[in-house]
């Protein structure tokens, strides 16, 4: 387990430079994204389902939760 921590934490840190030259739509659909794939992975490991599965359909939910949050912003 603590093998996987160092690649994991770079490449967090990779995927979130990577922000810098986007527009605020495409952070939010990013972020959400992210943040949703990651919420739908645990949900997985922590209910003994698929965890693969949780982090795509979290993923999903989240990034169309963050552009629909950008676009009542406007």
């Amino acid at each position: 387990m603590k093998r996987l921590m160092i690649p994991v934490a770079l490449a967090g840190v990779l995927t979130l430079g990577a922000c810098s030259g986007m527009n605020d739509t495409q952070q939010r659909t990013l972020s959400g994204g992210a943040i949703g794939a990651g919420v739908g992975g645990v949900a997985g490991a922590l209910t003994g389902g698929c965890v693969s599965c949780g982090a795509v359909i979290g993923g999903a939910v989240g990034a169309a939760g963050g552009y629909i949050y950008d676009q009542t912003k406007k």
